[in-house]
């Protein structure tokens, strides 16, 4: 099944369109071969439907004009232009298309320009420019890019996608949705014997970018004998990674198991997996069930909402409608078994302790701790590393600014909370760089809302006027 996937989805990629509706994905990937050295590996994705095509002899058939130059101090130092056939579209099944294109190139830094012309279609042609870098391979230890294929197959010397054996059609998306289970991985490990041993170690992890954990589960160590050229290809089996941003790395290590040299791939994956648990087998902790009183059970099954996905806040909703207390036991314990099944009672009792700060900071008349923005915030990131507070001022809301130093592999992230009702300690997240978070361009505008006039969509905030008191962008932006 195909997904077109937008463009910020997509690593290192651009997107062409014109009048026309041209669309093409590319990516570049760096390589190494004994006779010809390090080489650039350019993969286009051309988006099948944008094409116009004319019929032929059993289907349809389209034809496009590439060209490529590659570029260093603004000199053609490598290019090429060729007209491109799709393949033979049947019963007008528009599917997408590719091609590759090597150039050997020597270490430095180039500027790569494409141009497209469909052949079919009256317009301009499309252009491009990417910078990239070629780093040194051919006499160093090192690992080429990491490749996701979409298809693998045996292959030959007939095919431009040929590589060590294989057919490999590129997968140009790093964004993996639920129907996706296997990434087939390829990447190549060079010059391995300067490790100093005729065999080295391979880890495999992939981690959590948000929290910088470990997925044990994917965790693989292998042995291998040193050469000049290893080529690896493996399936990785991600049906049971739930969502998220995720960083897929590969490490050599040497006899001691010492990481020498580490090579990754960043990607996101979307699969709401309900964390799951048999209540009929579930072996009662009485610590853990002592820890959490009569009438405190529903409260606490729902502030692990901050901490669920989708589809575990469909079932902790379901369990407080049904408002069966021994339910809600059984859910809270096996929630936290299966989170952290090493010390599940003491990361619960972590929480718990949580939840009762952000319950005396931020509860209000109308809402526990948890479930205000700022409670949320705390719970799902930690405490903040700084918070500034401005309850008075002449021309704002009263508003905070919270500052994390890090958040799993993020720096310098920050969250702005408002009051607009003004009484009840209900602050509300209005802005944050963190992504996956609310962002809104125009939050000095919202801030400033009561004596400021509206601005244009090009800039919101034109008429935020920086009044004495009204100091909120210089506070948000000193961080």
């Amino acid at each position: 099944m195909k997904f077109l996937i937008p463009l910020f989805l997509i690593c290192f990629s651009f997107s062409f369109s014109q009048t026309q509706k041209v669309r093409a994905y590319l990516d570049e990937k760096q390589f190494c071969a004994p006779e010809i050295g390090n080489y650039i590996e350019i993969q286009l994705q051309f988006v099948g439907y944008s094409f116009k095509y004319k019929n032929v002899e059993g289907g349809l058939k389209g034809e496009l004009a590439v060209r490529l130059d590659i570029k260093s101090n603004d000199s053609i130092v490598s290019k090429d232009a060729y007209r491109l056939q799709t393949p033979l579209m049947k019963d007008s099944i528009i599917d997408d298309f590719y091609d590759i294109r090597r150039f050997a190139l020597a270490p430095g830094n180039y500027v790569l320009e494409v141009e497209l012309q469909d052949l079919n279609a009256e317009g301009e042609s499309v252009k491009a420019s990417k910078p990239f870098t070629i780093d040194e391979m051919k006499n160093a230890l090192s690992i080429s890019d990491i490749q996701i294929s979409e298809v693998i197959t045996k292959g030959d010397n007939s095919s431009v996608f040929f590589k060590s054996g294989y057919n490999m059609i590129p997968n140009l998306s790093t964004f993996y949705p639920s129907e996706i289970s296997k990434l087939p991985v390829y990447f190549e490990i060079y010059n391995s014997n300067l490790i100093g041993d005729s065999v080295f170690g391979l880890k495999q992890t992939i981690t959590d970018v948000l929290t910088d954990k470990i997925m044990e589960d994917f965790t693989l160590l292998t042995r291998h004998k040193s050469s000049e050229i290893i080529p690896i290809l493996r399936p990785i089996d991600i049906s049971n990674l739930q969502t998220g941003k995720y960083t897929l790395n590969f490490s050599l290590l040497n006899r001691s198991l010492k990481e020498v040299m580490v090579k990754s791939f960043e990607f996101e994956r979307s699969n709401d997996i309900e964390k799951t648990f048999n209540p009929d087998v579930l072996l009662i902790d009485p610590a853990f069930q002592a820890s959490i009183s009569e009438d405190s059970v529903d409260y606490y099954l729902a502030s692990l909402i901050p901490m669920s996905r989708s589809s575990e806040v469909k079932s902790i909703l379901t369990i407080l409608k049904s408002k069966n207390k021994e339910s809600a036991r059984k859910h809270i314990q096996g929630f936290w078994n299966v989170t952290a099944s090493m010390n599940s009672y003491e990361a619960w009792m972590k929480y718990k302790a949580q939840v009762q700060v952000v319950e005396r900071l931020y509860g209000n008349n109308f809402q526990a701790g948890y479930e205000t923005d700022r409670g949320r915030v705390y719970l799902q990131y930690g405490s903040p590393t700084t918070v500034l507070q401005k309850e008075v001022s002449s021309t704002e809301y009263p508003y905070e600014i919270w500052q994390y130093n890090k958040i799993g592999k993020f720096s310098n992230k920050r969250f702005i909370f408002y009051n607009p009702d003004l009484v009840n300690n209900a602050y509300r997240l209005l802005h944050s760089d963190m992504i996956g978070e609310l962002k809104n361009a125009s939050w000095q505008l919202v801030l400033n809302k009561r004596n400021t006039t509206n601005g244009t969509v090009d800039n919101p905030n034109q008429n935020v006027e920086q009044n004495y008191g009204g100091n909120s962008n210089a506070n948000f932006r000193q961080y």
